[in-house]
Protein backbone atom coordinates (compact mmCIF):
# COMPACT_ATOMS: atom_id res chain seq x y z
CA UNK A 1 0.00 0.00 0.00
CA UNK A 2 1.36 3.42 -0.65
CA UNK A 3 0.51 6.19 1.54
CA UNK A 4 0.94 9.66 1.16
CA UNK A 5 1.07 12.74 4.09
CA UNK A 6 0.54 15.88 2.46
CA UNK A 7 1.26 19.23 5.15
CA UNK A 8 0.08 22.19 3.90
CA UNK A 9 -1.30 25.45 5.12
CA UNK A 10 -2.64 23.20 8.49
CA UNK A 11 -4.30 20.94 5.86
CA UNK A 12 -3.60 17.30 6.16
CA UNK A 13 -4.70 14.76 3.65
CA UNK A 14 -4.06 11.36 4.12
CA UNK A 15 -3.81 9.71 0.43
CA UNK A 16 -3.56 5.98 0.20
CA UNK A 17 -3.97 3.73 -2.36
CA UNK A 18 -3.08 0.02 -2.79
CA UNK A 19 -2.56 -0.70 -6.70
CA UNK A 20 -4.89 1.42 -8.13
CA UNK A 21 -4.79 2.96 -11.94
CA UNK A 22 -7.84 5.29 -11.69
CA UNK A 23 -9.43 6.95 -9.24
CA UNK A 24 -13.64 6.73 -9.22
CA UNK A 25 -15.39 9.78 -7.24
CA UNK A 26 -19.31 9.27 -6.57
CA UNK A 27 -21.21 11.73 -4.75
CA UNK A 28 -21.43 15.58 -4.25
CA UNK A 29 -19.39 18.30 -4.60
CA UNK A 30 -16.90 17.87 -1.40
CA UNK A 31 -16.26 14.21 -2.36
CA UNK A 32 -15.74 14.35 -6.36
CA UNK A 33 -13.13 17.69 -5.16
CA UNK A 34 -11.62 15.31 -2.43
CA UNK A 35 -11.36 12.70 -5.00
CA UNK A 36 -9.89 14.74 -8.13
CA UNK A 37 -7.36 16.16 -5.80
CA UNK A 38 -6.18 12.64 -4.60
CA UNK A 39 -6.11 11.40 -8.19
CA UNK A 40 -3.79 14.31 -9.04
CA UNK A 41 -0.75 13.50 -5.93
CA UNK A 42 -1.56 9.64 -7.26
CA UNK A 43 -0.74 10.71 -11.11
CA UNK A 44 -3.65 8.75 -11.43
CA UNK A 45 -6.68 9.68 -14.35
CA UNK A 46 -10.09 10.60 -12.10
CA UNK A 47 -13.81 9.60 -13.14
CA UNK A 48 -16.34 11.54 -11.31
CA UNK A 49 -19.67 10.26 -10.68
CA UNK A 50 -22.22 13.00 -9.45
CA UNK A 51 -25.33 11.73 -7.36
CA UNK A 52 -26.60 15.73 -7.32
CA UNK A 53 -26.63 18.34 -9.80
CA UNK A 54 -25.33 20.95 -6.76
CA UNK A 55 -22.43 22.38 -8.14
CA UNK A 56 -20.30 21.94 -11.02
CA UNK A 57 -17.22 20.33 -9.37
CA UNK A 58 -18.18 16.91 -11.65
CA UNK A 59 -16.51 18.69 -14.77
CA UNK A 60 -13.57 21.72 -13.04
CA UNK A 61 -10.09 21.28 -12.76
CA UNK A 62 -9.90 22.18 -9.33
CA UNK A 63 -10.54 21.54 -5.78
CA UNK A 64 -11.97 23.85 -3.25
CA UNK A 65 -10.23 23.24 0.02
CA UNK A 66 -11.71 24.36 3.07
CA UNK A 67 -10.41 24.31 6.59
CA UNK A 68 -11.59 21.84 9.39
CA UNK A 69 -14.01 24.26 10.90
CA UNK A 70 -15.51 24.94 7.12
CA UNK A 71 -13.92 28.04 6.28
CA UNK A 72 -12.87 28.52 2.76
CA UNK A 73 -9.04 28.07 2.39
CA UNK A 74 -8.04 28.34 -1.29
CA UNK A 75 -8.52 27.15 -4.96
CA UNK A 76 -6.68 23.82 -5.84
CA UNK A 77 -5.55 24.42 -9.25
CA UNK A 78 -5.08 20.87 -10.88
CA UNK A 79 -3.78 20.50 -14.34
CA UNK A 80 -6.55 18.68 -16.16
CA UNK A 81 -10.33 18.44 -15.88
CA UNK A 82 -11.54 14.83 -14.93
CA UNK A 83 -11.02 12.12 -17.91
CA UNK A 84 -14.49 10.69 -17.43
CA UNK A 85 -17.73 12.51 -16.17
CA UNK A 86 -20.75 10.24 -15.92
CA UNK A 87 -24.18 11.93 -14.92
CA UNK A 88 -27.29 9.79 -14.66
CA UNK A 89 -30.61 12.40 -14.69
CA UNK A 90 -32.49 9.56 -13.07
CA UNK A 91 -29.83 9.78 -9.88
CA UNK A 92 -30.23 13.49 -9.81
CA UNK A 93 -34.20 13.58 -10.21
CA UNK A 94 -34.23 11.63 -7.03
CA UNK A 95 -32.05 13.64 -4.81
CA UNK A 96 -33.49 16.60 -2.77
CA UNK A 97 -34.68 19.56 -4.95
CA UNK A 98 -32.78 21.86 -2.80
CA UNK A 99 -29.36 20.54 -4.06
CA UNK A 100 -30.45 21.35 -7.88
CA UNK A 101 -32.15 25.03 -6.59
CA UNK A 102 -28.92 25.55 -4.98
CA UNK A 103 -26.68 24.24 -8.07
CA UNK A 104 -28.85 26.76 -9.83
CA UNK A 105 -27.32 29.21 -7.33
CA UNK A 106 -24.12 28.72 -8.13
CA UNK A 107 -24.51 28.31 -11.70
CA UNK A 108 -26.15 32.10 -11.60
CA UNK A 109 -22.63 33.83 -10.44
CA UNK A 110 -21.15 32.41 -14.09
CA UNK A 111 -22.05 34.66 -16.10
CA UNK A 112 -21.41 38.03 -14.47
CA UNK A 113 -18.24 36.18 -13.55
CA UNK A 114 -17.39 36.05 -16.60
CA UNK A 115 -18.74 39.37 -17.47
CA UNK A 116 -16.85 41.23 -15.14
CA UNK A 117 -13.65 38.95 -15.85
CA UNK A 118 -14.02 39.63 -19.55
CA UNK A 119 -14.30 43.61 -18.65
CA UNK A 120 -11.02 43.52 -17.09
CA UNK A 121 -9.29 41.02 -19.10
CA UNK A 122 -8.52 39.38 -15.86
CA UNK A 123 -6.68 35.64 -16.03
CA UNK A 124 -9.49 32.70 -15.70
CA UNK A 125 -8.82 30.00 -13.46
CA UNK A 126 -5.63 27.82 -15.07
CA UNK A 127 -3.86 31.65 -15.40
CA UNK A 128 -4.91 31.96 -19.01
CA UNK A 129 -6.84 34.27 -21.39
CA UNK A 130 -10.62 33.68 -21.45
CA UNK A 131 -12.33 33.59 -24.78
CA UNK A 132 -15.47 34.28 -26.86
CA UNK A 133 -16.25 30.59 -26.85
CA UNK A 134 -16.24 30.65 -22.71
CA UNK A 135 -18.05 33.95 -22.67
CA UNK A 136 -20.57 32.75 -24.95
CA UNK A 137 -20.81 29.49 -22.76
CA UNK A 138 -21.17 31.69 -19.53
CA UNK A 139 -24.36 33.55 -21.28
CA UNK A 140 -25.75 29.89 -22.45
CA UNK A 141 -25.77 28.97 -18.53
CA UNK A 142 -27.40 31.96 -17.15
CA UNK A 143 -30.29 32.11 -20.23
CA UNK A 144 -31.12 28.48 -19.67
CA UNK A 145 -31.43 29.16 -15.72
CA UNK A 146 -34.11 31.88 -16.48
CA UNK A 147 -35.63 29.53 -18.99
CA UNK A 148 -36.05 26.48 -17.65
CA UNK A 149 -34.95 26.66 -13.93
CA UNK A 150 -38.30 27.16 -12.25
CA UNK A 151 -39.95 23.77 -14.34
CA UNK A 152 -36.87 21.74 -13.62
CA UNK A 153 -37.39 22.51 -9.62
CA UNK A 154 -40.79 20.99 -10.11
CA UNK A 155 -39.18 18.29 -12.44
CA UNK A 156 -37.14 17.37 -9.43
CA UNK A 157 -40.43 17.53 -7.23
CA UNK A 158 -41.99 14.78 -8.95
CA UNK A 159 -38.77 13.00 -9.31
CA UNK A 160 -38.63 13.26 -13.37
CA UNK A 161 -36.75 13.75 -15.94
CA UNK A 162 -37.75 16.18 -18.14
CA UNK A 163 -36.36 18.14 -20.92
CA UNK A 164 -36.43 21.26 -18.36
CA UNK A 165 -33.99 18.81 -16.18
CA UNK A 166 -31.49 17.72 -18.24
CA UNK A 167 -30.80 21.66 -19.20
CA UNK A 168 -30.56 22.32 -16.20
CA UNK A 169 -28.35 19.51 -14.97
CA UNK A 170 -26.05 20.52 -18.07
CA UNK A 171 -26.19 23.96 -16.78
CA UNK A 172 -25.50 23.30 -13.30
CA UNK A 173 -22.43 20.86 -14.25
CA UNK A 174 -20.90 21.42 -17.75
CA UNK A 175 -22.05 24.95 -18.88
CA UNK A 176 -21.51 26.36 -15.34
CA UNK A 177 -17.88 24.71 -15.07
CA UNK A 178 -16.78 25.58 -18.45
CA UNK A 179 -17.76 29.24 -18.02
CA UNK A 180 -15.88 30.04 -14.96
CA UNK A 181 -13.02 28.04 -15.41
CA UNK A 182 -12.51 29.47 -18.36
CA UNK A 183 -13.76 32.82 -17.83
CA UNK A 184 -12.93 33.40 -14.50
CA UNK A 185 -14.36 34.28 -10.82
CA UNK A 186 -15.20 37.73 -9.61
CA UNK A 187 -16.79 38.98 -6.57
CA UNK A 188 -20.09 36.49 -6.21
CA UNK A 189 -17.54 33.64 -5.36
CA UNK A 190 -15.25 35.73 -3.03
CA UNK A 191 -18.41 37.15 -1.28
CA UNK A 192 -19.39 33.05 -0.92
CA UNK A 193 -16.02 32.49 0.36
CA UNK A 194 -16.25 35.64 2.68
CA UNK A 195 -19.31 34.48 4.37
CA UNK A 196 -17.62 30.91 5.51
CA UNK A 197 -15.91 32.37 8.27
CA UNK A 198 -19.30 33.55 9.66
CA UNK A 199 -20.10 30.16 11.27
CA UNK A 200 -23.90 30.45 10.91
CA UNK A 201 -23.61 30.17 7.25
CA UNK A 202 -22.50 27.07 7.54
CA UNK A 203 -25.65 24.98 7.38
CA UNK A 204 -26.15 26.48 3.84
CA UNK A 205 -24.99 24.74 0.76
CA UNK A 206 -22.33 26.80 -1.58
CA UNK A 207 -24.95 27.65 -4.47
CA UNK A 208 -26.93 29.40 -1.57
CA UNK A 209 -24.16 31.37 -0.99
CA UNK A 210 -23.10 32.17 -4.06
CA UNK A 211 -26.56 33.42 -5.07
CA UNK A 212 -26.33 36.26 -2.80
CA UNK A 213 -22.97 36.74 -3.46
CA UNK A 214 -24.24 37.01 -7.18
CA UNK A 215 -26.40 39.92 -5.96
CA UNK A 216 -23.82 41.37 -3.62
CA UNK A 217 -21.97 41.66 -7.21
CA UNK A 218 -24.48 43.35 -8.84
CA UNK A 219 -24.97 45.96 -6.89
CA UNK A 220 -21.83 46.21 -5.98
CA UNK A 221 -21.12 47.11 -9.82
CA UNK A 222 -24.29 49.10 -9.78
CA UNK A 223 -26.13 46.97 -12.21
CA UNK A 224 -28.88 47.98 -14.18
CA UNK A 225 -31.86 47.46 -12.08
CA UNK A 226 -33.77 45.43 -14.61
CA UNK A 227 -30.88 43.37 -14.37
CA UNK A 228 -31.08 43.13 -10.08
CA UNK A 229 -34.60 42.70 -10.33
CA UNK A 230 -34.68 40.21 -13.01
CA UNK A 231 -32.07 38.00 -10.67
CA UNK A 232 -34.15 38.44 -7.95
CA UNK A 233 -37.16 37.42 -9.39
CA UNK A 234 -35.56 33.92 -10.91
CA UNK A 235 -34.00 33.44 -7.21
CA UNK A 236 -37.32 34.07 -5.23
CA UNK A 237 -39.43 31.73 -7.75
CA UNK A 238 -36.99 28.63 -7.28
CA UNK A 239 -36.47 29.09 -4.02
CA UNK A 240 -32.86 30.88 -3.38
CA UNK A 241 -31.53 33.03 -0.54
CA UNK A 242 -31.81 36.93 -1.63
CA UNK A 243 -31.58 38.01 2.53
CA UNK A 244 -29.40 37.56 4.75
CA UNK A 245 -31.87 36.23 7.52
CA UNK A 246 -32.18 33.24 4.58
CA UNK A 247 -28.16 32.80 5.60
CA UNK A 248 -28.84 32.45 8.99
CA UNK A 249 -27.72 35.97 9.37
CA UNK A 250 -30.75 38.16 10.73
CA UNK A 251 -30.18 41.32 11.74
CA UNK A 252 -26.71 41.03 10.96
CA UNK A 253 -24.53 44.46 11.51
CA UNK A 254 -21.94 46.38 9.84
CA UNK A 255 -19.51 45.01 11.89
CA UNK A 256 -21.14 41.79 12.31
CA UNK A 257 -20.07 41.24 8.26
CA UNK A 258 -16.79 43.14 7.95
CA UNK A 259 -14.87 39.54 8.53
CA UNK A 260 -16.42 38.21 5.52
CA UNK A 261 -15.89 41.51 3.96
CA UNK A 262 -12.53 41.38 4.75
CA UNK A 263 -11.55 37.76 3.44
CA UNK A 264 -13.88 38.56 0.84
CA UNK A 265 -11.46 41.31 -0.12
CA UNK A 266 -7.97 39.75 0.98
CA UNK A 267 -5.03 39.55 -1.17
CA UNK A 268 -5.70 36.57 -3.71
CA UNK A 269 -9.04 36.26 -3.43
CA UNK A 270 -11.42 36.62 -6.87
CA UNK A 271 -12.48 39.98 -5.83
CA UNK A 272 -9.43 41.24 -7.39
CA UNK A 273 -10.84 40.19 -10.84
CA UNK A 274 -13.62 43.25 -10.45
CA UNK A 275 -13.23 45.83 -12.90
CA UNK A 276 -12.83 48.44 -9.64
CA UNK A 277 -10.41 48.46 -6.29
CA UNK A 278 -12.82 46.74 -3.45
CA UNK A 279 -12.55 47.40 -0.15
CA UNK A 280 -14.19 45.42 2.99
CA UNK A 281 -16.49 48.56 3.68
CA UNK A 282 -17.81 48.75 0.15
CA UNK A 283 -18.43 44.45 0.18
CA UNK A 284 -20.20 44.85 3.88
CA UNK A 285 -22.67 47.72 2.10
CA UNK A 286 -23.25 45.67 -1.15
CA UNK A 287 -24.33 42.89 1.33
CA UNK A 288 -26.54 45.45 3.51
CA UNK A 289 -27.69 46.63 0.26
CA UNK A 290 -28.77 43.59 -1.40
CA UNK A 291 -30.30 42.18 2.12
CA UNK A 292 -32.61 45.54 1.53
CA UNK A 293 -33.39 44.80 -1.80
CA UNK A 294 -34.47 40.81 -1.53
CA UNK A 295 -36.50 41.83 1.84
CA UNK A 296 -38.17 44.77 -0.03
CA UNK A 297 -38.79 41.97 -3.31
CA UNK A 298 -40.05 39.81 -1.00
CA UNK A 299 -42.51 41.84 0.57
CA UNK A 300 -43.52 43.32 -3.36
Amino acid sequence: MQCYSILKKDIRLLLCAEGADVLIGVGGGKALDTAKAVAEYLKVPVATIPTIAATDAPCSALSVIYTSDGVFDRYFVLPSNPNLVLVDTDIIAKAPTRLLVSGMGDALATWFEAEACNFTKAPNMPGGEGTSAALALAKLCYDLLLEYGLDAKIACEAHAITPALEKIVEANTLLSGMGFESSGLAAAHAVHDGLTVLEETHQFYHGEKVSFGTLTQLVLQDADPDTIYEVLDFACSIGLPVTLKQLGLAGASFEKLLPAAEAACAEGTTMANMPFKVTPSMVVNAMLGADALGRAFLKS
